[in-house]
């Protein structure tokens, strides 16, 4: 309401017409109108929306995971994906994220001990797993190679995730030490910004192979290519967690999401693109 003093307007009286009943079948007829039209508008301005921070092995299925939960919800899921460790830096930063899912369980900790995590809203929901990957249209075949095929003459650039932020990255150069291999190929290294642009980075040429993440190969553009399941005993387990934010504008919601990822239904859209239930370590889970 605008300040300073109001100005009453003067109607005219209304003037007698021996129209007046169409005029108020008419009147009726238009909230009616105005009503049917509203209602949309309303409902959109009370549906809550997250705003939900990715790792990008996550790209698929929590996309999948996101779309069932908005047919069965009023909530909006707002996703974007990136490096675990960039979205630890934003967060650090103020970014207005609601949730965070990484690809570890470190930096979630890292946040938590920071004081900047909804209290008991911490859990891991999957573990994800490394693969050996090369296009369809290339004579490598880690399937029937395996470590092998990166000591191939053909075999110029290597694509990894970079280890300064991705776990994913952290977890190969694990690997190839585990392997033996990393001081013979480390300089065929390039680096992704994230394990999507790692995968690209295959994907297009600009490598011939890379270490990518499970859950990318089961997505159409990947699946053609020849992979192999690089032996789990060779890095620690990418147990990945999320957590809510202490900021989250609408924690009621954050929680029930968060609660449908650890879903019997959620649960089965992630093993469907590779990761594996925390529970498949054996092992208590840290919180």
């Amino acid at each position: 309401m605008p300040e300073g003093p109001q100005l009453t307007p003067h109607l005219p009286k209304p003037l007698k017409t021996t129209i007046a009943p169409f005029k108020f079948s008419s009147l009726r007829i238009l909230c009616a109108l105005c009503v049917s039209v509203a209602i949309p508008f309303l409902s959109s301005a009370q549906k809550s929306q997250l705003n939900i921070a990715a790792a990008y092995d996550l790209k698929f299925a929590l996309t999948d995971i996101a779309a069932a939960y908005e047919k069965q919800s009023n909530v909006k899921i707002n996703l974007t994906f990136g490096s675990s460790g960039n979205f630890f830096a934003q967060i650090q930063n103020g970014a207005p994220f609601d949730i965070f899912f990484s690809a570890d369980s470190d930096y979630p900790r890292k946040l938590n001990e920071a004081g900047l995590v909804l209290p008991n809203s911490a859990d891991s929901y999957a573990i994800g797993k490394l693969i050996l990957w090369s296009p369809a249209n290339s004579k490598l075949n880690p399937q029937k190679s395996g470590w092998q095929s990166l000591l191939d003459p053909s075999v110029q650039k290597i694509a990894i995730a970079n280890s300064d932020h991705a776990p994913y990255g952290r977890a190969a150069v694990e690997a190839l030490r585990s392997s033996g291999l990393y001081e013979k190929i480390k300089s065929k290294l390039v680096f992704g910004e994230n394990i999507s642009q790692t995968a690209q980075f295959v994907q297009s040429g600009n490598a011939e192979i890379g270490i990518l993440a499970e859950s990318l190969i089961h997505s159409p553009a990947f699946a053609s290519g020849h992979s192999w399941k690089i032996p789990q005993n060779q890095y620690t387990p990418l147990l990945q967690s999320f957590v809510v934010l202490k900021t989250c504008a609408n924690k009621d919601a954050a929680v029930a999401f968060v609660a449908y990822v650890k879903s019997p239904a959620a649960q089965a859209i992630l093993e469907k693109y590779g990761f594996a239930k925390p529970e498949s370590l054996g092992h208590p889970i840290p919180r």
